[in-house]
């Protein structure tokens, strides 16, 4: 007998595996972008501008183009209306901020890490041979 739901997918139409059936790829040249200054003319939420200089600064925006600052541009404007009153507006306001790697899970969702590793090895001094590095550690056998 038969199992329960669907017959599963033919193997060669798989896209999550790799190989066969993975989607072609359209690389684009990347082309940094300047962020852009919030606006004049709005009423900006004092915690918007802290926010909107936090993102200048982040690490992540390293990887900003110009339509990406704009994205976080019209997000400035729900985050300014969120601390204005409008909790309405707060789940968009997170949906969007997490798409940029705002937080922790964000990032590791976009698979997204920090360079912290390169630095501490940087710092790590350099050994010229295992001997060095592992010691008088020995093998035993196993019992």
């Amino acid at each position: 007998m038969a199992g329960r739901g669907p017959a599963p997918k033919d193997p060669a139409r798989r896209v999550r595996h790799g190989g066969k059936g993975q989607p072609d790829w359209t690389v684009l040249q990347f082309e940094s972008s300047e962020p852009p200054d919030l606006p004049d003319g709005h009423d900006w939420a004092l915690q918007t501008r802290r926010w909107w200089e936090m993102w200048k600064l982040s690490p992540q925006s390293a990887l900003f183009g110009q339509s990406d600052w704009y994205f976080l541009l019209d997000t400035a404007l729900i985050h300014s209306e969120v601390w204005g009153g409008n909790t309405a507006l707060a789940a968009e306001l997170r949906l969007r901020v997490s798409k940029l790697g705002a937080t922790v899970e964000d990032r590791l969702r976009l698979r997204v890490q920090f360079a912290e590793a390169d630095e501490k090895d940087a710092k790590r001094p350099a050994s010229s041979s295992a001997r060095e590095r592992y010691g008088d550690l020995r093998a035993v056998e196993a019992s």
